[in-house]
């Protein structure tokens, strides 16, 4: 009985560690970003408010933003992006505190594993409410040279814009959030135990798994080392930083996708936009919607080819990855159809998370848009094409990588290893 309330006690401190960890990291790097991007001189004290409202929405939680200038305008306003930087941050933290307690075993129970996992849901939920309540502000724009000042010239009146956490909405995709992010942790976690009956989908699953998360992870890297040479050596390091930040891995992964066929479709009106490379605002910049693929980048900037070398690199180096991880008896075309599927579903889930809509318009007594003082940014996956893309590309990546690891992926291996013939002496590592 003792026992086991020491490790109900256990269960609860360690849930509590990766919750408050989590939550620590990802308000510092929403902090860090935000400061970069200029938001610390936001009227009325808003910055701590907007530093909540980004964690909310990295940690799936829903905003809505509304806005108004007086009596006779009103304004629509509708926000939907994830600061994936953010959520990366919080995700790895909380994933990593979440595995250490479980890796003093290979076997577990189910009873176990929920009995790790829900308090650590429960936590992360209470947390999240705590930042929703705090992510609210209405502020005042202050005149000047944008687009939004001219509004108080217009009517003589301040324009506001407003901001609330939708509570309802924030614990459902927040229970979501959290459901996904430990469940992703046990599949990538090679040393996290199992319950027994699971046991053996893990040669399948495991392998597949953690070298499509570390091909993601691999494009965050190169992301960081291009971001930080283009701060030193092409100004603006503060706006630069600030994208590194908050934004890296929407404009990575989206960048993997081109570099292995996949499209998006997307548009930019008005003078708002994204802080993203010059080469995709020209190619969003359309009346109508506009197809963005390594083709139309490449036609603004020949450096677009380069998405697609990247990809033929790292792709087959995931597929090796996933060989040296996997026992030896699994088959060439097993290790095709395995990182086939990983890839794809890992794609799916990109293109679920990288999707941008903001929209912001201002109407005069009801009859419509005032020019110039609204405008919107768009960017959807093409699904169809991206997946599917990725299901090809995943076939032939595991098929090259287990042909290349042929050789050496022996080493080390002891699952599905025959035994060794008497008298043989055994081989170091």
């Amino acid at each position: 009985m003792n026992r086991t309330s020491g490790d109900s006690a256990r269960a609860w401190r360690d849930a509590l560690v990766a919750v408050l960890a989590g939550f620590v990291v990802m308000t510092a790097v929403a902090a860090a970003g935000l400061a970069c991007a200029g938001a610390t001189g936001l009227p009325g004290g808003a910055f701590p408010a907007v530093v909540a409202a980004v964690v909310v929405m990295a940690a799936g939680g829903a905003v809505d933003v509304s806005g108004g200038a007086g009596l006779l305008a009103g304004a629509e306003a509708s926000l939907s992006v994830l600061p994936l930087s953010v959520s990366l941050a919080g995700a790895l933290v909380t994933g990593l505190c979440f595995l250490h307690p479980l890796h003093n075993r290979a076997v577990t129970t189910a009873r176990e594993l929920l009995a790790r996992a829900a308090p650590l849901v429960l936590f992360w939920l209470l947390a999240l409410t705590g930042c929703a309540l705090f992510a609210h502000h209405t502020f005042g724009l202050l005149p000047g040279d944008s687009p939004i000042g001219e509004i108080g010239e217009l009517l003589d009146s301040t324009p506001t814009v407003g901001f609330r956490a939708d509570l309802p909405a924030t614990l459902g995709y927040g229970l979501l959030w959290i459901l996904g992010l430990l469940l992703i942790a046990l599949l990538v976690s090679r040393r996290a135990p199992l319950p027994a009956p699971l046991v053996r989908f893990h040669q399948a699953v495991r392998p597949a798994a953690f070298a499509t998360a570390a091909l993601l992870l691999a494009y965050v890297a190169l992301g960081v080392v291009a971001g930080l040479v283009v701060a030193g050596t092409q100004g603006h390091p503060a706006r630069t930083l600030a994208v590194l930040l908050l934004g890296l891995p929407n404009l990575v992964w989206i960048a993997f996708t081109l570099g292995f066929g996949g499209a998006w479709q997307g548009r930019v009106e008005g003078p708002f936009g994204l802080p993203v490379p010059q080469v995709l605002d020209q190619v969003l910049r359309t009346p109508d919607l506009s197809t963005v693929d390594v083709g139309s980048l490449a036609g603004h900037d020949a450096r677009a080819w380069w998405l697609v070398a990247v990809a033929a690199v790292l792709l087959p180096a995931a597929g090796f990855l996933m060989a040296v991880r996997s026992p030896a008896h699994v088959r060439l075309w097993q290790h095709a159809l395995h990182l086939a599927v990983a890839l794809a579903l890992a794609v799916l889930t990109v293109c679920l998370l990288c999707r941008v809509q903001a929209q912001f318009g201002l109407s005069l007594l009801g009859i419509g848009d005032v020019d110039g003082l609204g405008g919107s940014v768009e960017l959807r996956p093409v699904l169809w094409r991206t997946v599917g893309a990725a299901l090809l590309w995943g076939a032939l990546a595991g098929f090259l990588g287990a042909l290349a690891a042929g050789p050496v992926h022996r080493r080390g291996e002891v699952e599905g290893t025959p035994p060794a013939p008497s008298g043989t002496p055994p081989q170091g590592r």
